[in-house]
């Protein structure tokens, strides 16, 4: 009995799915939401103080992303490339910005680049997701 209430569920929820896009998009501008996450250490060291961090966000983020950007600090773990576990702790940096915006690209790139320049690391971690925005 309780699967053919699961059966006749199932156009009504065809529906749903099917209206879900025009649903979720209506009125909303498609965006992508980008976040970047920065080991601090190089080695057992903490390299990347609080104030380094700050000026790498003003002297190398914002003039790339002036509309506005959002960070905060973490722990983390990833594997290095000897292999082993490394913990420590971490930034995190969020952008959102328009889904073609043809100066985005150039700019995560040069952002990435500069921090394993400057700060002697390894890796930059870049997490990508499509979303929508509206105003509230």
């Amino acid at each position: 009995m309780s699967s053919l209430r699961y059966v006749g569920s199932l156009p009504f929820l065809g529906f749903l799915l099917a209206c879900a896009p025009a649903v979720q998009s209506q009125g909303r501008e498609a965006v992508v939401v980008e976040r970047l996450y920065f080991g601090r250490n190089v080695g057992d060291t903490v390299v990347v103080t609080d104030s380094a961090w700050a000026a790498f966000v003003t002297d190398v983020v914002t003039p790339h992303f002036p509309a506005g950007l959002t960070t905060w600090s973490a722990i983390g773990q990833w594997r290095g490339a000897d292999g082993r576990i490394q913990r420590e702790p971490s930034f995190v940096l969020e952008l959102v910005h328009p889904v073609r915006a043809p100066t985005t690209e150039p700019a995560i790139a040069t952002i990435i680049a500069e921090y394993k320049r400057r700060f002697r690391q390894e890796a930059v971690l870049r997490v990508v997701t499509p979303a929508h925005v509206a105003p509230e």
